[in-house]
Parts: structure tokens; C-alpha cells; sequence
């Protein structure tokens, strides 16, 4: 679903020590042959890149293409998203933050890593890492050109700190070039990375090549 541009940005990828943690147990159960490694990574990446994202992605390609349900997004996050079935723990209290080409929007968690899991899937390692924690409060457009994205010198770009009592989702720009496809193909479109806004969402023709 166009995830394959998304990268795992090493350079915020540093484990915590509840990774470091779990990654050893981890190693532990693979090496008393109790748990498939190559299998449990296949399962993690598949929620944490396609089947987690795939219902953010939905909600974005729905406010793309229906005025309506834009509103009702912006007004109401929690019960537009409950609308399209995409409810959960850790997905309470969502608000949508609307990418314009004057503002762009980010997400990080300072304290932990709150995350909306119900429309983002799992949490990648490097949103839980101290570096980008760290960097986006203080240096956001540092960080963007760390994760190989460029913004014109004149747009805004605002961070907002996730918390137990309200998550984010960034609604992302809808690329040029995207008139005339359906709800479905735009889904395809929405990354990961874009409704963090730790990416941009490249055209139809870009994403072809």
C-alpha cells in the first residue's frame, strides 16, 4: 500500500532499556527454540507498517474526498475514526491536526511513547528513541532534513506532545495529481511516516518509480 518508501531512520533508532529488554528476552526464547524469530518479525512488521497504518490511511483518504466527514474529523476525531471501526486502547482522545503547505504538523511523545495504535499499528523503534524525542522538540526541521525531507523556509512547522490523555493524527497534503482516484487507490497513498509527520506523501507518479 506504497509503504515501501518509508524507512526505519536508524539515526533515532537507539533502543531504550525496555527494549533493550524485551529484545533480550527476545533473543532468549529464540534460542531455547520457543519462539520463530524470522516469524514473530514478520508478524510485528506487518502491524506496524501495514494492517496499524492501513486504518489511519482510511481515515485520511475519507477526509480527502468527503467534505463532511473533513469537518467532522477536525471537530471530533474520536467518533469520526469510531465511525470507520477503528477503536481501541491507546486510541482514546484523538485529535487531527490538518497539514497545510503553510503548516506542517508533527508528533512526538516527550515522556514515553503514547502512540495511536488502533490507526497507526505499532509503534516504530525510533518514535520511542531518546534522540528523536529530543531533537523534534528543539530542532524539528533538523529532524525532518535528518529523515531526508524538505520544507520551503516559510512553512510553519508546530510539534505536539502526545500524552495518556490525547493522541495526535496527522492529516496529511493531499499530493497533486490525485483528482480523478478513489477513495481506496488514495488509502494506498497514506504512509506511516505522513500521519506522524515525520514524512510527505509522494504523487502517484513519484510513487510509481
Amino acid at each position: 500500500m506504497g509503504h515501501e518508501h518509508e524507512h526505519e531512520h536508524p539515526e533515532y533508532s537507539e533502543l531504550s532499556e525496555m527494549d533493550a529488554r524485551v529484545r533480550a528476552l527476545e533473543t532468549l526464547l529464540t534460542d531455547k527454540g520457543l519462539i520463530d524469530q524470522a516469524g514473530l518479525d514478520a508478524v510485528v512488521e506487518r502491524y506496524e507498517r501495514d494492517v496499524g497504518p492501513r486504518n489511519g490511511a482510511q481515515v485520511v483518504a475519507r477526509a480527502w474526498t468527503d467534505p463532511d466527514y473533513r469537518r467532522w474529523l477536525f471537530e471530533d476525531a474520536d467518533a469520526a475514526i469510531g465511525s470507520l471501526g477503528h477503536v481501541g486502547r491507546q486510541g482514546e482522545h484523538m485529535i487531527a491536526l490538518e497539514n497545510t503547505p503553510e503548516r506542517h504538523n508533527m508528533v512526538v511523545c516527550t515522556l514515553c511513547s503514547c502512540y495511536p495504535w488502533p490507526v497507526l499499528g505499532l509503534p516504530p523503534a525510533w518514535y520511542k528513541s531518546p534522540s528523536y524525542r529530543s531533537k523534534v522538540v528543539i530542532d524539528p526541521r533538523g529532524v525532518l532534513a535528518d529523515l531526508g525531507v524538505s520544507l520551503p523556509a516559510d512553512t510553519e512547522i508546530k510539534v505536539w506532545d502526545s500524552t495518556a490523555e490525547v493522541r495526535y493524527l496527522v492529516v496529511p497534503v493531499r499530493p497533486e495529481g490525485t483528482d480523478g482516484m478513489s477513495e481506496e487507490q488514495l488509502t494506498g497513498l497514506v504512509t506511516r511516516d505522513s500521519m506522524i509527520g515525520t514524512g510527505l506523501i509522494q504523487a502517484p507518479a513519484d510513487a510509481a518509480r
